[in-house]
């Protein structure tokens, strides 16, 4: 009898294991997309408008820009920014991405994780894959 309950509860423990794990996972990227967000919400109040936006974008691109030329490349961009995106979002063709152009860019993404069109993104708004994708450009 006693080897049954030993087994019992062994058996029980792997299970809340198994289902205590995923969830801590989920919890870690919510605690980590909620710090992110507070970093972008300068006047927090639980969203991000289009001028917070802009103003970690820009203080991303400064981040960014290492070798001071005023432009990003590809390499600079860190993958925050597909080769098709670039393209679409390199209004001079020149093969990098100036301040104005990865500005419009986050205007851009923003918009597309807007899609009840009123100007904030809360943090239901940004786990969807174009609020993730606003974030890329923000971090």
């Amino acid at each position: 009898m006693r080897h049954s309950s030993s087994f019992a509860f062994v058996y029980l423990t792997a299970i809340i294991a198994l289902w205590i794990a995923p969830s801590s996972d989920v919890w870690a990227r919510s605690a980590s997309s909620s710090k992110e967000m507070r970093a972008v919400d300068t006047d927090n109040d639980g969203t991000i408008d289009l001028k917070e936006a802009q103003a970690a974008g820009e203080a991303t691109f400064d981040k960014l820009e290492k070798d001071k030329d005023g432009t990003l490349t590809t390499k600079e961009l860190q993958g925050r920014v597909s080769r098709k995106d670039l393209k679409a979002a390199d209004g001079d063709s020149d093969g990098t991405l100036d301040k104005k152009e990865y500005s419009a860019l986050v205007e851009q993404r923003f918009k597309a994780a807007d899609p009840d069109g009123d100007g904030t993104l809360d943090a239901k708004e940004l786990k969807k894959p174009a609020g993730r994708s606003l974030m890329q450009l923000l971090k």
